[in-house]
């Protein structure tokens, strides 16, 4: 395929484009060009695309003028209106808009829930990115508004593997690499649903190449793998002498520890949202998801930190402060 992806040089995006060089297509990145990693063997057009006036300039005045391409791949996460003026300007210009969406937009997480699950609200023009969900939905919309049926909705959950700067699974790896008592979530069987954000690649660039369009819940089946099996792949991959303290559910909400931030990946199994592990993806499957063992991705996680180092802070500060680790585990008096 020609492919246009905007980004490209970070988590999901440099996966896109890493993959779509292996696959052997022709990939052009359109980004600011000042952080991220640049691919060799993709053409780099530089420019903000959050500067409506900037972005039409490349496209139908600079290095973009006159191109056409197969498929558009876009990964914005921010302001809806940025999402609007790129697909408004690409609708005739492109035949398919990937657009990297998330479960976020649903209204709640009830276990099963599939892509008939009501959504938040959410204004295509707005251009208020502070709210992810509604970000992500408005989006959802402006891909629509400009593609129709030619739009794909990839609505991932949680994105692990090589590149992530959101900082999740680089914590617990450096975690483990302290060595020591570590704080485990429990139950330690707690089935996980995520996806490694190769395997989103490769399913994004089949179905662009196929044509596939609407929304989809783009995530591992439920219990591809366990709290146990992520953080024991960690403590195997990092070669530390750390030990697994197993602590309940009720105990680290006693504690005040955020799920899902001071614990990355881990979320209660009981509550509000429970069921974000358990989301049906069963058409997503039926359009050839496949992902890859969880062995696999934090090892090549691993890899990719003692290579390039850990990632910048994000909008988030992820991770469990060591002192407060100390008095919860201090407090089971084991």
């Amino acid at each position: 395929m020609k492919l246009l992806v905007l980004g490209g040089t970070h988590h999901v995006g440099r996966a896109v484009v890493e993959t779509a060089l292996d696959r052997g297509d022709d990939v052009t990145t359109l980004n600011r060009g000042m952080t991220g990693h640049q691919a060799p063997g993709a053409r780099a057009v530089h420019a903000d695309r959050t500067d409506a006036v900037a972005l039409r300039a490349a496209l139908e005045s600079g290095p973009l003028a006159g191109e056409s391409w197969d498929a558009v791949i876009d990964t914005w996460s921010g302001a809806p209106r940025v999402v609007a003026d790129a697909a408004a300007l690409l609708a005739g210009r492109a035949g398919h808009y990937g657009y990297v969406s998330s479960e976020s937009v649903y209204r709640s997480f009830p276990p099963g829930a599939d892509e008939s699950s009501p959504v938040v609200d959410a204004d295509p023009a707005s251009d208020d990115g502070s709210d992810y969900a509604a970000a992500k939905r408005g989006g959802e919309l402006a891909a629509i508004a400009a593609f129709g049926d030619r739009a794909l909705l990839a609505r991932a959950g949680l994105i692990l593997g090589p590149y992530e700067i959101v900082g999740r699974m680089p914590w617990w790896l450096r975690r483990m690499e302290r060595g020591g008592d570590v704080l485990a979530p429990g139950p330690r069987d707690r089935p996980l649903q995520y996806i490694d954000c190769r395997d989103l690649a490769a399913w994004l660039l089949s179905a662009a190449e196929r044509g596939v369009g609407g929304a989809f819940n783009t995530v591992s089946q439920p219990g591809h793998a366990t709290t146990a099996s992520l953080l024991e792949a960690a403590r195997e991959v990092t070669g530390a002498t750390a030990t697994l303290v197993w602590v309940p559910p009720e105990v680290i909400e006693q504690a005040g520890i955020e799920p899902w931030t001071e614990l990355p990946v881990w979320l209660p199994p009981t509550g509000e949202y429970a069921g974000l592990h358990d989301s049906d993806v069963s058409a997503a499957y039926a359009e050839g998801l496949a992902c890859r063992p969880v062995q696999e991705t934090v090892a090549d996680t691993w890899r990719w930190l003692q290579a390039e180092g850990d990632p910048p802070p994000g909008r988030l500060r992820h991770g469990l402060d060591p002192d407060k680790e100390r008095r919860v585990l201090a407090s089971l008096g084991g």
